[in-house]
């Protein structure tokens, strides 16, 4: 690959050479890649502008499926389920090194709940069509429970297995910003967008940006502007025009995570209704397991959102009523807290259910186009729809969308997932050929991770990594695994960022701080927290 295409000197040098851009896109989360790579790949000049990394808020917080919902399902949102089922399958397709076919095992307490989920979920694999992932079936208490070592067994009937997606969130973003980037787009992360420019009309005609690292501002003039910025898609529509009302309602997610031993085996649970109404998911994920989500309606947003200690509680106590084996707080090796940007009913509402979950497309009178709502699953078909509406609005010429067959950079069939570094596909060859020039590049970053020191370094040189939070929570995903071992590991990935960035020691120390006091917010158990972490120097050729 060409260092020098991703290198982030080069890339912002198109802000003074390009005057006129068609498509400038705010906001680097699932949303805006979608709509970048759409963009670009129609055959439009397109400039992504995002104000902290790529995927840093909702984007790397999600359960980790890529699914049509069976809650959904039960709600009678047939067109919603079957739009999600198909772009579920066009996803294992398109990066098939980062999203599989993960097997669910929904425990049944009552012959009633086997027939029910059996099926509703044969509907489910109906109406995913030739992109099924595999018929759903009922099986026996003994087989369930040879599956499901930890599953509890009292009144234990069986299990309802189907099939769904599962994937890397953060991971499959970076690649999405790197596959925009070789079909021609501009991609920025740490530039914030601080104004929206207007003609004498009144009609959006670009953007107001500044550079975080340099503090440089860049007046960017664009055709169309396109607001993707998930829950603080108001704080934009407010910069249009400050008396708009608020069209988001964040709803938060938290997620635990668990060692392996809780839940051994391949399979996944799925528990349908839990004490209050709600879906919790146990899911095996890069050899732990993700155990989640809440659904907790906020008045505020946040770029770190914290778990609040109810959601905490309500996971910890379901868990443990289906598991045999009992999840303390000391076993939660990291916790992690997501908003969902849902799209605000008209009238008010404290029940999340009656806040949709589809996006919305919203083209306000200056001409500033709002993507409000959505999900992963459906961000390609997102991205699509949010195109087609600016040429139907005459803002663009036509051209048809083309990412129904697009594969991903990085896209590589997948069958053996025991090496860890099967995330990076097709370039897993590249970091290779780094631990040869430099065989120090193969140790691990830290004993108790398989992370190896030569993804940091193919971070920041392929993957626009600019800190040691952007390597150990989005690119190398250790933060969201373990916590306590990403901020010891912290003191190497800081040096040998500053290496690779030409940066002082100073760096390296507020560096060091900044991640630690961000990453004390994923631990919970604080006694857990490692002590007189200081900075370590590592020396690369």
């Amino acid at each position: 690959m060409n260092t020098v295409k991703f290198n982030r000197e080069t890339i912002s040098k198109e802000l003074e050479t390009t005057l006129d851009w068609d498509v400038i896109v705010i906001g680097g989360g699932a949303t805006g890649l979608g709509i970048a790579l759409d963009s670009v790949t129609r055959g439009y000049k397109t400039l992504l502008l995002e104000q902290s990394d790529f995927a840093k808020g909702t984007s790397s917080r999600s359960t980790k499926l890529v699914h049509g919902g069976v809650r959904y399902l039960a709600q009678g949102q047939i067109d919603l389920v079957k739009e999600a089922l198909r772009e579920r399958g066009l996803l294992l397709k398109n990066a098939p090194h980062l999203a599989k076919n993960q097997s669910f095992i929904i425990p049944n307490y009552s012959w009633w709940n086997g027939f029910f989920y059996t099926i509703g979920l044969t509907v489910y694999d109906f109406l995913s069509g030739k992109l099924s992932l595999g018929k759903s079936k009922f099986i026996s208490r003994t087989k369930t429970l040879k599956r499901i070592e930890t599953i509890r067994d009292t009144r234990l009937k069986g299990g309802v297995v189907y099939q769904d997606g599962q994937f890397d969130d953060a991971r499959l973003a970076i690649n999405v910003a790197q596959t925009c980037i070789e079909k021609g787009a501009t991609l920025l992360n740490y530039f914030k967008v601080r104004e929206l420019l207007k003609n004498e009309k009144g009609t959006i005609s670009g953007v107001v940006v500044t550079d975080i690292e340099t503090k440089k501002s860049y007046d960017i003039k664009g055709k169309v502007v396109i607001n993707a910025t998930g829950v603080f898609a108001d704080d934009i529509l407010k910069m249009d025009k400050s008396e708009s009302k608020n069209m988001i309602r964040p709803s938060q997610g938290v997620h635990l995570v668990l060692d392996n031993t809780f839940l051994p085996g391949d399979d996944a649970i799925m528990i349908p209704k839990t004490d209050d109404g709600r879906v919790l998911f146990l899911v095996p994920w890069h050899g732990k397991v993700v155990v989640g989500t809440t659904d907790t309606l906020l008045k505020e947003h946040s770029l770190e959102p914290q778990a609040l200690e109810e959601e905490v509680d309500f996971i910890l106590s379901t868990a443990n009523s289906y598991l045999t084996k009992k999840v303390t707080r000391k076993d939660v090796l990291s916790v992690f807290a997501g908003l969902r940007p849902l799209a605000a009913p008209k009238e008010a509402s404290e029940k999340t259910k009656e806040i949709s979950r589809s996006h919305k497309i919203i083209t306000s009178d200056s001409g500033l186009i709002s993507v409000i709502g959505g999900k992963w699953t459906t961000f390609r078909k997102m991205a699509e729809d949010t195109l087609d509406n600016a040429i139907k609005e005459k803002m663009l010429p036509e051209k048809k969308c083309v990412t129904y067959d697009l594969k991903i950079h990085g896209a590589q069939e997948t069958h053996d997932r025991s090496n860890h570094l099967y995330v990076y596909g097709s370039d897993q060859e590249g970091i290779a050929k780094l631990i040869q020039e430099i065989p120090e590049l193969g140790e691990k970053i830290h004993p108790n991770s398989v992370f190896l020191k030569a993804e940091v370094i193919w971070a920041v040189r392929y993957e626009m990594a600019r800190t040691v939070e952007d390597v150990l929570a989005r690119r190398a995903r250790i933060l969201f695994l373990d916590a306590s071992t990403a901020i010891e590991s912290a003191p190497v990935v800081a040096q040998l960022l500053a290496q690779e960035l030409d940066k002082e020691q100073d760096w390296v120390v507020a560096q060091i701080q900044q991640f630690t006091k961000t990453a004390e917010n994923y631990v919970l158990d604080k006694t857990n927290m490692p002590k007189n972490v200081k900075s370590k120097t590592v020396k690369v050729a």
